[in-house]
């Protein structure tokens, strides 16, 4: 005989409500993604649409370009090279992730389709990049179709990255600081890739980074991977906190720190020049000085000069022994003692 099993009443109303609380558990989850939108979908050079947003990380700073060659389901092709980046805006998200921003229409340096791309600024201690795109029609701007994607391949990062080299007694003396940025990246996409171009930048504490076009010659196949190595270098003379970003399809793929400590080469030398140079022009003035004299006859040697003043000469003594104050008594002679004989 079969068990039946009794389910009381209560509980098929607390069944429902907990199914209920698990199906609208699933949409909300769908939120976290960025969203951005337009207030047209259309306008001309020199006019301005205004942006916004919701779904971004709270209190972030995100950047605004109106980019070329670009869909919002294969982003921005050409990288931010496509977009404009001289007439681009800046907009920090409030405490629920939300912003609003009027950005001016100009036209990018390549055809359309055009949209407005929304992405994170990066940089040390920041998360991973987040991006938007939404779709406009510039007016008046040549349209061309997009590129076939050729690269089925895809390339994500495998392990750390990492800078080999050090700096040497150049560098100490203001050589431009080089080293080379060695990834591991893997080909995660269905067609192999060959010859990629990647785009590494560095970046000074809040500046944006200065992307340099990289070819790396090789193939990577489905499913396998290859350490790249990319040579990266600095101005003559910096010093400070570096960043190094490795970016690869418009997307950063990683990024590493760099410290580069001050050339003090550099400031020693300044210091010698202050103090070497004007001493070797006293020297130098002091010879022309010498040089310029004119030439005397020479002299019989002269005495030494006194440096007493000279005394007075001592005065004759008196004739009269006893005037004199310090002159001694008189003897008695042979007259005085006649006359004394005489009184007495």
């Amino acid at each position: 005989m079969p068990y039946v099993v009794r389910v009381p009443y209560l509980s098929v109303p607390l069944l429902l409500v907990l199914l209920l609380g698990l199906a609208g558990a699933g949409p909300a989850g769908a939120v976290d993604r960025p969203v951005v939108e337009l207030s047209r979908a259309q306008a001309g050079t020199g006019g301005s649409v205004t942006v916004t947003g919701s779904g971004w990380r709270p209190r972030a700073l995100l950047t605004l370009l109106v980019c070329g060659q670009a869909e919002p389901s294969r982003g921005v092709t050409g990288g931010t090279n496509s977009c404009a980046n001289a007439d681009g805006r800046a907009v920090t998200t409030d405490a629920e992730g939300r912003f609003r921003r009027e950005l001016p229409v100009v036209e990018p340096p390549v055809p359309c389709p055009c949209v407005v791309h929304v992405a994170t600024v990066t940089g040390a201690g920041a998360e991973a990049e987040a991006e938007a795109d939404a779709v406009l029609q510039v007016a008046g701007h040549a349209v061309e179709p997009l590129p076939a994607d050729r690269a089925g391949g895809r390339l994500s990062l495998l392990a750390d990255t990492r800078l080999r080299g050090s700096g040497g007694l150049l560098t100490w003396f203001g050589s431009p600081p080089a080293r080379t940025l060695v990834v591991t990246v893997g080909n995660v996409g269905t067609s192999p890739v060959k010859d990629p171009v990647f785009q590494v930048g560095t970046s000074h504490g809040v500046f944006a980074p200065q992307w340099q076009d990289q070819r790396w010659r090789g193939t990577i196949r489905p499913g396998g991977k290859a350490r790249i190595e990319l040579p990266v270098e600095l101005a003559s003379g910096a010093h400070g906190d570096y960043t190094v970003s490795l970016k690869y399809g418009g997307k950063v793929l990683a990024e590493h720190p760099w410290g580069v400590g001050r050339p003090w080469g550099v400031t020693l030398f300044w210091v010698l020049v202050c103090l070497v140079v004007p001493a070797a022009l006293f020297r130098a003035g002091l010879a022309v000085v010498d040089h310029a004299r004119p030439r005397h006859p020479v002299h019989a040697a002269r005495p030494p000069r006194r440096l007493l003043p000279r005394l007075p000469a001592a005065r004759r003594p008196s004739d009269l022994p006893w005037v004199a104050p310090d002159a001694e008594p008189p003897r008695p002679t042979k007259d005085m003692k006649d006359m004394k004989d005489m009184r007495t």
